[in-house]
């Protein structure tokens, strides 16, 4: 593979926060296995390292890959009706109208060389055995490292299983040195070493080290876990605790000691050594599936038995002792507990009868997090809403999940997934917004302003999936429903979107009147957002589609008025598109190609997939009339690459499609076959991000948005 084709590389693999300790051996069969075959599960109890290790091989074999190496969590996941989506959410892509979400995925991964690492399958094993299945047989050049408890058992699947870490025999007389040669005892210095600066195996701990090591059974996590009690206590006299404490368990109720799981010895060790505050907390914690930051922890947690005032403190205490971890975040601090602890935490939970109430709480905040966004997405504080959300998503999963399974938490349910509407949207989620959306709507069958806001907005979702006949049938139900409750907003909305699904459908006539409809009720309710603001501008698309120029233009100009007035930059991304149509249509190219590149400099923001994709289409149409035809030739593969990820291409538009067959058969004839062919391959190898970046003519990077 040449070097150019491997900087065109591109992951998501985290970066290694502490030395990787060890498995060379391991990481060598695991490269050599993946070589052999094309699926590799790493087999091994809870905390022996097998995600770190998937981590460490996937790191090693990135420039083998031109498609990217990607990493799929699963340990956050409950609802296997989720596991596709989540192979979605990770590569970025959008199922397409009238397709499952399996079948985008299978259709996106056919001819691609990539590797997915899999972590933590063993919860959902029947479900990731089938998935693993159909892609491994529809996509041959795909390769597929999995972690898991137990093996899949799935066809030409190599099996790698993860063994402890090497202990030496604390009984053997050997030297100091000769005893750091073994990956427990270095596991334990080096992270040790992190918990009291200058700690060393020497000839008076190398015994108790050992030891130590030994009853941990190898086990990363356990070993980890003891290493970090050096700050207050010597190997000695943390030989000399464990023993008591083992013998106490022995003694009691618990099963006999050699039965009991060295993981579970070491988590069962580290929580009855903590405080009661301590261990409150790690067990309310429990109800975070993936991370969470410090605020959250505070409204989740605190309560009259453990003081707001509290909290951090014990966070940090918990952090100590390896409890909690930091987890990569921008700006502010984020933590997280490995599942096993967490799963720890959880049993502890339930044990005390506080699950169902912390769930609430839970539920709560993110519920609260979800409906502050709805008025901060009119005003200048719009991407980092969204971005706020985007690093939220899982534990906004687990709060819907909850409301939905939950019997009597349904009408909440039904709310939030309401109000996380244009997140969904925005962020290009729209199947996932439409599942839960309609799976609220079918537990809140009751005719309510809420249901009727509901409709609107997953009718919304619809369209822009491309299934016109679905969403009509929503947004007709919306507008009928508004008219009997007399909710005048849910009634301006849902015409707003049955218009934006006659453009779609061809029908300008009817779209234009339906819109013309939605622009006045807004303004009579006086409705200042940016979704209103966006049906003024769908009037404009649809004026400029009917060669109504100027009316579109004045639409246009409306709508930058407002936004600038008021910080908004959503809708104004999308008049500048209009606008860059407009002048596009007029045969004024530089300025056409001006509009157009403010507005892919403001929907790069958002990361607004469906926005980004369709102005670069835009930008090509705009190059091939300016004479720039390979820059037509690139765009064009760019836009074909990124339009199925998400729905129909061209959103299934007559007009749209007329548009980009005119341009497609201009740059074809202008730069003849092969030249063409060429051009377009290159477009059509690039990320999202270095096509933007070649639209502005700026310099590619690989780690940007994908």
């Amino acid at each position: 593979m040449t070097t150019r084709r491997s900087s065109r590389t591109f992951c998501n693999i985290p970066a290694e926060t502490t030395s990787f300790i060890g498995r060379r051996r391991q990481v060598a069969d695991a490269v050599r296995l993946l070589r052999q075959g094309r699926l590799l599960t790493l087999a091994g109890a809870p905390g022996i390292g097998k995600t770190r290790l998937a981590l460490r091989v996937a790191a090693h074999m990135r420039a083998r890959f031109p498609d990217g190496v990607w990493l799929v969590e699963l340990a956050a996941l409950s609802d296997v009706g989720l596991l596709d989506q989540s192979f979605l959410d990770v590569l970025g892509l959008q199922c397409r109208p009238g397709q499952s979400v399996l079948d985008t995925l299978l259709e996106y991964l056919a001819d691609k060389e990539m590797l997915l690492v899999v972590d933590n399958c063993h919860h959902l094993l029947d479900a990731c055995v089938s998935l693993v299945s159909r892609l491994l047989a529809t996509a041959p050049r795909l390769r597929v490292l999995t972690t898991s408890r137990q093996v899949l058992r799935v066809t030409g699947e190599r099996v790698l299983d993860v063994p402890p870490l090497s202990t030496p025999d604390p009984d053997s007389p050997t030297t100091a040195r000769a005893t750091s040669r073994y990956e427990a005892v270095r596991l334990f210095a080096d992270r040790a070493k992190l918990a009291r600066r200058g700690f060393t195996v020497n000839k008076d701990n190398r015994t108790a080290v050992a030891r130590i090591c030994e009853r941990m059974g190898g086990i990363p996590l356990a070993i980890e876990l003891a290493a970090l009690r050096v700050r207050a206590q010597s190997p000695e006299q943390m030989l000399n605790g464990l023993s008591d404490y083992f013998e106490f368990l022995v003694g009691g109720s618990r099963v006999a000691m050699p039965r009991l799981e060295p993981l579970g010895r070491a988590i069962d060790w580290s929580y009855d050594l903590c405080s009661f505050g301590q261990k409150t907390l790690w067990a309310r914690l429990s109800v975070f599936p993936c991370d969470f930051d410090i605020e959250a922890v505070e409204e989740v947690c605190a309560d009259a038995g453990l003081p707001r005032v509290e909290v951090l403190d014990l966070v940090t205490e918990l952090m100590e002792k390896s409890i909690l971890t930091r987890s990569d975040g921008v700006g502010v601090m984020r933590y997280r507990m490995l599942e096993p602890i967490r799963l720890y935490g959880m049993d502890k939970l339930r044990r005390a009868g506080e699950e169902a109430a912390m769930c609430r709480r839970h539920r709560d905040h993110y519920l609260g997090l979800a409906e502050q966004g709805v008025p901060d997405w009119f005003g200048p504080h719009q991407s980092e809403w969204l971005n706020r959300l985007r690093i939220e998503h899982a534990n906004l999963r687990t709060a819907l999940d909850f409301c939905l399974s939950e019997p009597g938490e349904e009408l909440l349910g039904l709310r939030m997934a309401s109000a996380l509407w244009f997140y969904w949207t925005a962020s290009g989620l729209l199947k996932e917004g439409r599942r839960w959306l309609d799976r609220a709507l079918s537990l809140n069958p009751q005719p309510t302003r809420m249901r009727a806001g509901a409709l609107w907005r997953d009718g919304r979702i619809t369209v822009f999936q491309g299934d016109v006949p679905a969403a009509v049938s929503k947004l007709e139900e919306c507008r009928t429903l508004a008219q009997q409750l007399g909710d005048l907003q849910a009634l301006a909305y849902g015409t707003q979107m049955l218009g934006v699904a006659s453009l779609f459908g061809g029908d300008l006539p009817r779209a234009a009147t339906l819109l013309e409809e939605a622009v006045a009720r807004h303004h009579a309710n006086r409705e200042l957002t940016s979704t209103a603001l966006l049906a003024s501008l769908q009037l404009a698309l649809t004026r400029a589609f009917q060669s109504d120029l100027d009316g579109a233009v004045d639409l246009c100009e409306e709508c930058l008025t407002v936004s600038d007035a008021h910080g908004e930059t959503w809708a104004r991304s999308y008049a500048l598109y209009v606008l860059a149509l407009v002048e596009w249509r007029r045969g004024k190219w530089m300025e056409a190609t001006a509009c157009v590149c403010d507005c892919l400099r403001l929907k790069r923001t958002f990361r607004d997939i469906v926005g980004l994709t369709q102005a670069l289409e835009l930008q090509a149409w705009i190059a091939a009339g300016a004479g720039n035809h390979n820059l037509a030739a690139v765009l064009l593969g760019v836009a074909q690459r990124y339009w199925p990820t998400f729905g129909l291409p061209l959103f299934g538009s007559e007009y749209f499609i007329a548009h980009h067959k005119t341009c497609e058969s201009q740059t074809l004839g202008a730069l003849g076959k092969e030249r063409f062919s060429a051009a377009f391959r290159q477009g059509n190898r690039f990320t999202l991000a270095q096509g933007v970046a070649f639209a502005l003519a700026e310099k590619t990077d690989s780690s940007q948005l994908t």
